[in-house]
């Protein structure tokens, strides 16, 4: 029994084989709230990553007990790392709901519509007509000419193929860009909240994570003041992500040329533009793509990709436009990795690319149903008392500061400290799967994806709301 409940408390691998009948009955006879009281997020990371190498020592050790014992460290770079904590809990969310419990998973950011008719069969039709060997290692031309083509017409950019990289998703050219840039003792200037994964990839270059808090007041936007004040002869590479994950927000061009102005003062200081997201905006937001601002050329590496907007997570497709020496330099990086992104992708990004500006009426028709889904999370938790709320301009998460319910005392359940244990309650209590804010450097907030249905986020609301029940009387607003 002990086995059983702590295969449901982290998590069935969705890579191992189903579970047995007689298991699936036992998991689902355990309390739900049994499996969450005496455990945590973090807990459940270290039995995802650091468990399986305690395991194979002992196994090794038992093989040759006669022979020296294996040497099973790990590069201290890698020990630096934290596993992200999205993907961690995406994956336990999964487990629990394989296990049998009836889990809302509002964590992941994955569009819950299906990749357009026109790019599956483009797909389809590139496996049929023997398109399945390795492209250039760049990318097709006829994809990176298309590239060119939008950087053009939809961002007022000028690039060359040769200015193009295509990569196994817009995570992996983020990734080669940093490495390419950035050395040892380099400082990489990132604003908080962030996506999870950009200081960590700074710490895989060697260099340091400079983080700069900004305020939900402020709609978490980048102080151009605060930047000017921690940049120095160390500061290599600025990371900017418009509309952001994760939360929605989306910089003015009047505040990106302020930015701009202080970026142009420091000769070694590059812009990282990441812009992923860029169809999923909410009028009157506009985008404006930092590579266009006057000077910023020259210092700036546009990621951009397919998974988002034209809902290719799986896909994994992205690309990376910049001036042809910091091209060039990934390239090398991915030449010695992954090579080039696959051939089917690659066809089908074109046909993504041809689908109109801006991803035409099939994208349209999707940001109109995230519009009404962020409207009604917002009009919805505007009604909770103590919670605060930045409005997002883009993407689809809601980013919200539950801090005044911090220090509350739950029976059965412990004390709500922090945006992890929230998280965990909620978990525990409503049966609903969100991010912890820390993950994303604002232990105040929590992150919720409203790539899920309306009528989803509905029941999850309810179910929030449900659980706060036990807060509110313990909390003073």
């Amino acid at each position: 029994m002990e086995a059983l409940l702590s295969r449901s408390c982290y998590g069935v691998s969705t890579q191992s084989p189903s579970l047995g009948v007689s298991d699936s009955q036992t998991l689902k006879s355990i309390s739900f709230s049994s499996r969450f009281q005496k455990i945590s997020f973090k807990s459940w990371e270290r039995q995802q990553y650091i468990t399986p190498f305690k395991m194979r020592a002992v196994v090794r050790a038992e093989e040759s007990s006669d022979s020296k014992q294996l040497d099973i460290s790990t590069s201290p770079r890698v020990n630096s790392l934290k596993p992200s904590k999205t993907m961690a809990i995406t994956d336990h969310a999964t487990a629990l709901v394989q296990a049998g419990v009836p889990v809302i998973r509002l964590a992941a950011g994955e569009p819950d519509f299906d990749t357009p008719n026109a790019i599956a069969e483009a797909g389809i039709n590139a496996i049929r007509q023997g398109h399945t060997r390795y492209t250039p290692n760049a990318g097709t031309l006829e994809l990176r000419t298309a590239i060119c083509h939008k950087l053009k017409e939809e961002n007022g950019l000028t690039y060359a193929p040769d200015q193009i990289l295509v990569s196994n998703g817009a995570k992996q050219c983020t990734l080669q860009a940093v490495l390419a840039v950035c050395s040892p003792g380099d400082e990489v200037i990132i604003p908080s909240p962030f996506y999870v994964s950009y200081p960590e990839m700074a710490r895989l270059a060697d260099a340091t994570p400079i983080i700069l808090p900004t305020l939900i007041s402020d709609n978490f936007l980048l102080n151009p003041k605060v930047l000017a004040s921690k940049l120095n002869e160390r500061s290599r590479l600025l990371i900017l992500c418009s509309p952001s994950n994760p939360t929605g927000l989306v910089y003015p061009k009047k505040l990106l040329e302020e930015i701009a102005d202080i970026v142009a003062k420091h000769p070694r200081l590059l812009v990282l533009s990441d812009e992923i997201y860029e169809h999923i905006i909410y009028s009157p937001a506009t985008h404006t793509s930092f590579a266009s601002l006057p000077g910023m050329w020259e210092r700036a590496l546009t990621v951009n990709g397919f998974s988002k907007a034209f809902v290719m997570t799986g896909w994994r497709l992205g690309y990376l436009a910049g001036p042809k020496h910091f091209v060039a330099a990934c390239g090398k990086i991915q030449s010695q990795s992954t090579s080039g992104a696959s051939s089917i992708s690659q066809k089908a990004g074109l046909a993504a690319l041809g689908l109109g500006y801006a991803g035409g009426e099939v994208v349209a028709t999707m940001v109109k149903a995230f519009q009404e889904r962020r409207d009604f999370l917002v009009k919805s938790f505007k009604e909770f008392e103590g919670v605060k709320i930045s409005v997002p301009q883009g993407a689809f998460y809601l980013f919200l500061d539950f801090s005044s319910y911090y220090g509350s005392e739950v029976d059965g359940f412990g004390t709500i400290k922090d945006s992890e244990s929230l998280c965990r309650f909620f978990l525990d209590k409503a049966q609903v799967a969100l991010v912890p804010g820390d993950a994303f450097g604002d232990d105040n907030c929590i992150r919720i994806s409203y790539a899920a249905s309306l009528t989803t986020l509905q029941a999850a609301v309810d179910k929030i709301k449900e659980a706060m029940l036990l807060l509110r009387s313990a909390v003073p607003i």
